[in-house]
């Protein structure tokens, strides 16, 4: 049965009160204004195939709206691991989706982070991660870093409310694609995808 339109409304309260909390302690970790939409959410986890058998990492769950949604998409909770770095967001996650593995860690250091899954291959990477916030030489590190841990043609879809990719392509082993615009975010955002190789289902 669906949740009722006040369930929802509860829910996403209750997202935001946790998003500003969060956003106090660490605004340059989390990076936003609001939480992401339900709708960019849905859009992020619209480029998982559920039908690989593969796993699915995510980067920056924060309240957990494009957790939900990733598992709206089909994939068993056992199968999305997910990365975050704060300590509050991470404990609150745990209790909402006891099933999800979710890792507190840090997404730009995967190999000490995933530890003995650490050379697990994922079907897709969907990153909240705030790019912006850090130099570029650590975003282009951190899209190659996850590229080789994909299928060739598999994407990685990052969040970001800049008018240009938050990652250059140029000179690296990647193609960029922009992927979506939502005017239903706060502030409006875009969504780009990085893969290596021909897109796949």
């Amino acid at each position: 049965m669906s949740m009722s339109f006040p369930g929802r409304f509860v829910r996403r309260f209750d997202d935001e009160i946790r998003f500003f909390k969060g956003w106090m302690d660490g605004p340059k970790a989390v990076g936003a204004i609001m939480p992401t939409s339900s709708v960019t959410a849905r859009s992020m986890a619209a480029v998982v195939n559920p039908a690989s058998g593969l796993p699915v990492l995510e980067l920056g769950p924060g309240t957990g709206v494009i957790t939900r949604a990733i598992l709206a998409r089909g994939v068993p909770p056992s199968s999305l691991f997910s990365i975050e770095y704060s300590p509050d967001f991470h404990a609150r996650l745990q209790l909402d989706f006891p099933e999800v593995r979710f890792i507190r860690g840090d997404a730009f250091d995967l190999d000490a982070t995933l530890g003995d899954t650490g050379t697990t291959i994922f079907d897709s990477v969907v990153s909240g991660i705030p790019l912006l916030n850090f130099p570029m030489v650590r975003r282009v590190a951190l899209i190659e870093d996850l590229l080789d841990r994909l299928p060739p043609g598999r994407p990685v879809v990052q969040f970001s409310y800049g008018a240009m990719s938050p990652v250059l392509a140029r000179g690296t082993s990647f193609q960029v694609v922009h992927h979506d615009f939502v005017l239903r975010n706060v502030p409006p955002a875009r969504l780009w995808i990085y893969r290596r190789g021909t897109p796949t289902v």
